[in-house]
């Protein structure tokens, strides 16, 4: 008797000893009907090819490849496409399959009956391989027919790497359009921002930051110039002054000899001439052309005073002829115009210094503010140009990635194994059907064992009468052999046990 559905060991042997029939019927009855499924079931054939994908010939590092999304999605994408009512339609037209279901079922049925005998499973990654990229992909067709299935997995085979190879030229195509469009537009923004750089340099001439330390070198030179072009002024301006007296004193020596008023002697005149000599000397050397020329009026004026007593004395009482003015005057006046010139250009010279001085000045003062605009104007640019020259870079990388795909030399399908002819169904699989069936059978055979188990209510020993009915047990008298040698010692030991039970009473 099973307690609370425990099956004890005891259970189980009583249980095999009296029904282990059942096992051997229910496993050769399912084995045998899992074979004569396996023989009656209508046949699948599965026609395999494998493809592999070949890396490009060229290194990813020199040809940047334009393409980079992962064969994974790349695969996914092409099965949708593939696998259409647009390209499965012509593959059932073409085979002219199911021809008996085309009458009653509609196309869309039949598509998605072609559709689900098709299967592209990705090849697994070689262990220990550090490419990420799936080294290839094989594509299944399941059909009653093995010249058939062959067939349409050679057609879908066909279509996989077609369109592989027309969404690659796609992608380029589309790659490169984009990107040359793109340049146009960087271009045009690199245009327009050297047209501006080039303004604010033309604008700003003279003032940009790379001629701030130019401009000041140029200033400290104009400022050393200012000085001595003021201390040539200032030079001139004594020069004159100079002369000026030295004119003064002459003219007026010349109109009172002139009136007949009592000249300086030519003693004096030497002498006023020698004390302007030494002053000269003072401030000039002995080559400037002052004391040069001052030195020759001396030495004209000894020479005079050497030819004076050869000269006619004036008639008295008669004015004197008008006579014209002396060598030396004519050379001070002379002198004293000069003079006049190179005070007039020294100051006009100063003049454009100062000018010059303040333009450079200004142009120190704004260089910070240009700068600044200057600096944003070259960030802007410099901005464009890196932007241009990057898409200059990808563009040309794109046209030479498609010269590779034109030239088959980038990453390409190649069909490794052709299509199969399978020889040998792959549904129904006798080996996996009638394995099913005995393995089912003997799952059957042991649960109908446990189940009789469990509906079995009889009593086998002392325990299962106590729990039936709730008493305890006094004696249990066991079953007796009443053949021969067994019948005597089982009638001594009844007559033993009930010798007991009288004594116990």
């Amino acid at each position: 008797m099973v307690r609370n559905g425990e099956i004890s060991l005891a259970d189980v042997k009583r249980v095999l000893r009296q029904y282990w029939w059942i096992l051997p019927i229910t496993t050769v009855l399912l084995g045998t009907l899992g074979l004569c499924a396996a023989l009656v079931l209508p046949k699948k054939y599965t026609s395999q090819t494998m493809v592999l994908v070949d890396q490009p010939t060229v290194g990813a590092d020199y040809v940047k490849p334009v393409i980079t999304e992962d064969l994974n999605h790349r695969l996914a994408s092409m099965q949708e496409q593939v696998l259409s009512r647009t390209r499965l339609q012509p593959i059932i037209e073409k085979f002219n399959l199911y021809p008996t279901d085309r009458d009653r079922v509609h196309i869309d049925d039949l598509v998605e009956r072609l559709r689900s005998a098709v299967a592209i499973k990705p090849m697994e990654r070689t262990p220990g391989t550090e490419s990420h990229q799936l080294p290839g992909f094989y594509v299944d067709v399941t059909f009653n027919n093995p010249q058939t299935a062959q067939q349409i997995c050679t057609e879908i085979t066909s279509m996989i790497m077609a369109q592989n190879a027309e969404d690659r030229q796609k992608q380029v195509k589309v790659t490169t359009e984009f990107l040359s469009q793109q340049l146009d537009e960087a271009k045009k923004s690199l245009d327009e921002q050297d047209a501006k750089l080039a303004q604010f340099k033309r604008q700003f001439l003279g003032e940009l930051p790379e001629e701030e330390q130019t401009n000041l070198s140029i200033l400290m030179g104009m400022n050393a110039q200012l000085e001595a072009n003021t201390q040539a002024l200032s030079r001139a301006q004594q020069e004159k002054a100079f002369t000026e007296s030295v004119f003064s004193q002459q003219e007026a020596n010349w109109k009172a000899s002139q009136k007949g008023q009592n000249p300086e002697t030519a003693e004096q005149q030497l002498s006023a001439l020698q004390d302007q000599l030494t002053n000269l000397l003072a401030r000039y050397t002995p080559e400037h052309p002052d004391v040069i020329k001052l030195k020759n009026e001396i030495e004209a004026l000894k020479k005079q005073q050497a030819e004076a007593p050869k000269s006619d004395e004036p008639t008295n009482g008669n004015s004197p002829a008008p006579a014209s003015e002396p060598p030396q005057i004519q050379q001070l006046r002379a002198k004293l115009r000069l003079d006049d010139i190179n005070i007039a250009e020294l100051t006009h010279r100063q003049s454009q210094i100062q000018e010059q001085i303040r333009q450079l000045q200004g142009r120190v003062q704004a260089s910070p503010m240009v700068e600044q605009q200057f600096k944003e104007l070259t960030r802007n640019y410099q901005t464009a140009l890196e932007f241009y020259n990057d898409l200059l870079k990808k563009r040309q990388s794109a046209g030479v990635a498609g010269d590779l795909e034109n030239e088959r030399q980038s990453e390409q399908f190649r069909v490794f194994d052709p299509p199969s002819l399978p020889d040998q169904p792959s549904f129904p699989k006798k080996i996996i059907f009638v394995g099913g069936g005995l393995g089912g059978g003997l799952a059957l055979g042991l649960g109908i064992l446990f189940l009789t188990a469990l509906s079995d209510k009889s009593l086998h020993n002392e325990r299962d009468v106590e729990l039936a009915l709730k008493l305890p047990v006094l004696v249990s008298v066991p079953t007796i052999d009443v053949t021969g040698s067994h019948a005597q010692h089982g009638a001594k030991r009844v007559a033993k046990t009930y010798d007991a039970v009288t004594t116990k009473a």
